[in-house]
């Protein structure tokens, strides 16, 4: 590991920063010629010479590195990295003894101190992905603290370090036992079949729990469901359980069959008294107009961006027309369920293409209720795009 440089932060920038804000920008950075090796320990200062903080040197689409801590006379050694995963396991305390969930977060980058770092516990396996060259730099030293810590079965990782923030494809086992997949691990009591060592994805997004538990719950029961975007099925199987009359999962990707076929069998429903349909979701659309079928409730839950042979899809510019296609599709008195995980807008600007979206098609509707990332995925409220999570339920009133 390099030694320790120091960086000079802008004066616009450095009373932010001296605020809360973790991210080191690139616009921030005075001396920028001076980072040269990714995992560099970073002593940030202003104009003037004065501390902000420490932290390190890491690329990835956000930003250049983290500030880790605010205290000139901590050190980002083992005793930090132990006294960070500490407390994110100590705030996790209610997860682990829950008997019907066996899969969530365990610690979530700046929410939990370190930008870059997350770990994911699934049924005695932990997860960890790296988002950063430099965060990788730590991995000897993050791996100590977290044995010294946890009982474990087995240790897998990710690398999200690739270009444009990409997954590098490795046998991604660290230690202790391999895991026999899938693994079957519990949410809510629902079943799910997951695959830590294939590609970037396990098989389910554990910041979804709290909406799918609201669709068993509340809202499918007696509906025909339309899931676009389903990848493994995750929304369908909760919504089947809640008593939905049928559901329709809608994926791109050929892999989406043989995987949701498993969620479904995994939790004894029968996949054949389903739809699921691999196909270019924005095509379904049209086709679904076409037939004249209508949904008591649609789920969007569409990745930042999209790409088909046809139709490109970016969650910035686009969400207004997915809204307007599924307002079309959608029974009066129906539910859409509005999700994306885009971190480049809030809340607030969500709901506005959502009101737009509904101006245009000159329907009505009510938000019944929205929801952002789970308890178990730590935010901070000095890093407002880390809480990227937003789903709204939406009801079509007329």
């Amino acid at each position: 590991m390099a030694e320790e440089i120091t960086l000079t932060i802008k004066n616009q920038q450095a009373g932010k920063m001296k605020g809360g804000y973790p991210l080191i920008t690139k616009e921030a950075i005075v001396n920028i010629q001076d980072l040269k090796e990714e995992g560099s320990l970073i002593r940030l200062v202003d104009e003037r010479g004065s501390f902000i903080g420490r932290g390190y040197y890491g690329r990835q689409n956000k930003g250049y590195g983290w500030v880790l801590t605010r205290k000139e006379k901590e050190f980002i050694d083992f005793n930090f990295f132990e006294k960070k995963i500490s407390s994110a396991l100590n705030q996790r305390a209610i997860f682990f003894d829950k008997d019907d969930t066996t899969a969530f977060r365990v610690f979530n980058g700046e929410g939990d101190g370190i930008g870059g770092l997350t770990i994911d516990y699934y049924g005695g396996y932990y997860v960890i992905s790296w988002y950063s060259e430099g965060i990788y730099q730590f991995k000897s030293t993050i791996l100590h603290a977290l044995e010294k810590l946890v009982e474990y079965t087995g240790i897998y990782e990710k690398k999200r370090f690739n270009t444009e923030g990409k997954y590098i494809e490795d046998d991604d086992f660290i230690k202790g036992e391999r895991g026999e997949f899938p693994l079957v691990v519990k949410e809510n009591g629902v079943s799910f079949a997951v695959y830590l060592n294939e590609g970037p994805m396990t098989g389910i997004f554990l910041d979804q729990k709290e909406v799918r538990k609201k669709i068993r719950d509340k809202y499918a029961s007696g509906k025909t469901v339309l899931n676009t975007f389903s990848y493994t099925g995750a929304f369908s199987v909760y919504a089947a359980l809640g008593g939905a009359e049928k559901t329709t999962s809608v994926d791109l990707a050929n892999r989406s069959l043989p995987k949701t076929i498993e969620q479904f069998s995994v939790n004894g429903i029968d996949h054949e008294a389903h739809d699921i349909k691999v196909m270019d979701v924005f095509n379904y659309f049209k086709y679904a107009v076409k037939k004249q079928l209508k949904f008591g409730m649609v789920i969007l839950d569409p990745p930042s961006f999209a790409r088909s042979k046809k139709n490109r899809f970016s969650a910035a510019k686009d969400y207004k027309n997915l809204v307007k296609d599924a307002i079309a599709i959608t029974e009066t008195n129906g539910v859409i369920v509005a999700s994306t995980n885009y971190s480049g807008f809030g809340m607030e600007k969500f709901k506005g293409f959502i009101e737009k979206a509904f101006k245009e098609m000159g329907r009505k509707y009510k938000l019944e209720e929205e929801f952002s990332l789970p308890s178990d995925f730590k935010t901070t409220a000095d890093f407002k795009e880390g809480n990227y999570l937003k789903v709204v339920f939406i009801r079509v009133t007329k």
